[in-house]
C-alpha cells in the first residue's frame, strides 16, 4: 500500500478546507488584538506614557502572532495553489497595502520614542494606527468580495486571468465587511487591553470595545440581510467528484438567489456559527462592561470564531467564486494540490503545529501580567 493512501483525498481536502479555516481564526484570534490594540491607541491613550501603556501590551507577542498569516498563507499557497493565484495575483494591490500597512507596525515601535518630541510621537502614533486600521479594514473587504464572486477565468489550459480592479473591490457589500472586520477586531483588541492595562486605558477600551461589539453585531447581521437579499450565491449543477482531478473546468456551476443559505436548510446545526457570532461578540460586549477580564478575551474570541465560520460553511464546497462564468469557480474538490501533496503537508502539520503552539504558550506565561504606567515612567521592563 502506497503511505499517502492511508487516507482517502476526499477526506484530505476536508482536512485541509478545515485547516485553512484554523489558520485564518488563529491570525484573527492572536494578531486580531494587535491590530485593535493599534486602531484604538489615539483614543484610549490621551498621553504619551498612557500610549505607551496600550503599545507594550502587545509589544512582547505581536511578532509571534503575525507567524499565524504567514502559515495561512503557505497553506495557501501549498494546498490550494490556484487560491494563491487567483487572490495574490487579483488582489496584489489590496495585499500590497496590507503589507505597507502592516510594515508601519514594527517601525512604529522601533522609531515613536527615538526621539523625545510630542509631535514626532504622535505621528508615529498615527503610523500605529493605520498599521492596525487598514489590514483589518481590508481583510474584511477581501471577505466580502468572495462571497459576491471575483473577477477571473481559465482558459482550457487552466491559466488564470483577472480582470477586475482594485477600486472595484470597494463596493458597498464589501465596505460594510471590511468595517464588521474592524469592529470585531477593535472589540477583541478592547478586551485585551482590559486585561493587560491598567488604569484610564483600560476604562477607555471598555467604554469603546462595548460600543464596538454591538456595532459588530449589528453589522453581521446587516449583512447577513443583505447577502440573502441581494447578493447572489453559487451552487454546483454538475454531478460532484470529491475524489475527482483538480479541474474547475470539469464541472458546472450556476449562481442563485439565496444559494449561500443552501447548507442551512441541508444541515440546521450549522446554524450554530452565527449563533456564536453574534452570541460572543454581545457576551464579549458585556464582558468589558463588567469587567470580566480574562473572559472577555474569550468570549471576543469565539464571537471571531463564529463570524469567521459562518463564511466557510455558506460557502462550502466553493472557496473563491468566479463572476466571469460560475463554471471557472475554485471548490474544495477541484482546486486542491495532489493527493500526495495533501498528505505530506498534513504530516508536517501535525509534527510542527504542536510546536508553535507549545512555544506560543510558552511566551505568552512568560510575558504574563498587567502593564502599569508607573513602570513605565521609571522604564522598568518594557521595551517600547
Amino acid at each position: 500500500m502506497i503511505l499517502h493512501d492511508l487516507i482517502n483525498y476526499e477526506v484530505l481536502r476536508l482536512i485541509w478546507w478545515l485547516l485553512l479555516g484554523v489558520l485564518l481564526i488563529g491570525f484573527a484570534v492572536t494578531d486580531g488584538f494587535d491590530l485593535g490594540v493599534a486602531t484604538l491607541l489615539p483614543f484610549v491613550g490621551r498621553t504619551d506614557v498612557e500610549r505607551r501603556v496600550a503599545i507594550n501590551t502587545i509589544g512582547p507577542v505581536w511578532e509571534g502572532n503575525q507567524v499565524w498569516l504567514i502559515l495561512g498563507g503557505g497553506a495557501i499557497f501549498a494546498a490550494w495553489p490556484p487560491l494563491y493565484a487567483v487572490s495574490f495575483s487579483g488582489f496584489y494591490l489590496a495585499m500590497f497595502a496590507i503589507l505597507a500597512a502592516l510594515i508601519l507596525r514594527p517601525v512604529g515601535f522601533k522609531y515613536r520614542s527615538k526621539r523625545d518630541s510630542e509631535a514626532w510621537r504622535k505621528g508615529w502614533d498615527w503610523a500605529l494606527f493605520v498599521g492596525g486600521f487598514v489590514p483589518a479594514l481590508i481583510f474584511g473587504v477581501a471577505v466580502g468580495n468572495t462571497l459576491q464572486g471575483v473577477p477571473f477565468r481559465l482558459d482550457e489550459d487552466l491559466r488564470i486571468f483577472y480582470d477586475g480592479s482594485f477600486f472595484g473591490l470597494l463596493n458597498p457589500f464589501a465596505l460594510l465587511c471590511g468595517l464588521l472586520s474592524v469592529a470585531m477586531l477593535v472589540t477583541h483588541g478592547a478586551t485585551w487591553l482590559q486585561l493587560k492595562a491598567d488604569g484610564p486605558v483600560a476604562d477607555r477600551a471598555r467604554t469603546y470595545g462595548s460600543i464596538s461589539a454591538l456595532v459588530a453585531v449589528v453589522l453581521f447581521v446587516l449583512a447577513g440581510v443583505l447577502l440573502y437579499s441581494f447578493v447572489a450565491g453559487y451552487k454546483i449543477t454538475s454531478p460532484i467528484n470529491p475524489l475527482g482531478p483538480s479541474n474547475p473546468l470539469l464541472k458546472t456551476a450556476a449562481t442563485a438567489p439565496g444559494a449561500w443559505f443552501a447548507n442551512y436548510a441541508t444541515a440546521p446545526g450549522l446554524l450554530a456559527a452565527p449563533a456564536i457570532g453574534i452570541v460572543g461578540m454581545l457576551a464579549a460586549g458585556l464582558a468589558l462592561r463588567l469587567k470580566w477580564e480574562g473572559a472577555g478575551v474569550l468570549l471576543s474570541g469565539l464571537g471571531i470564531f463564529g463570524i469567521i465560520s459562518t463564511v466557510g460553511v455558506s460557502m462550502f464546497p466553493f472557496i473563491l467564486p468566479s463572476t466571469v462564468d460560475p463554471r471557472f469557480s475554485l471548490t474544495v474538490w477541484d482546486a486542491s494540490s495532489s493527493h500526495l501533496t495533501l498528505f505530506i503537508m498534513l504530516v508536517s502539520t501535525v509534527i510542527f503545529l504542536p510546536i508553535i503552539l507549545l512555544y506560543t504558550t510558552w511566551v505568552y506565561r512568560v510575558m504574563w501580567g498587567k502593564v502599569d504606567a508607573k513602570a513605565i515612567r521609571e522604564d522598568r521592563g518594557h521595551a517600547y
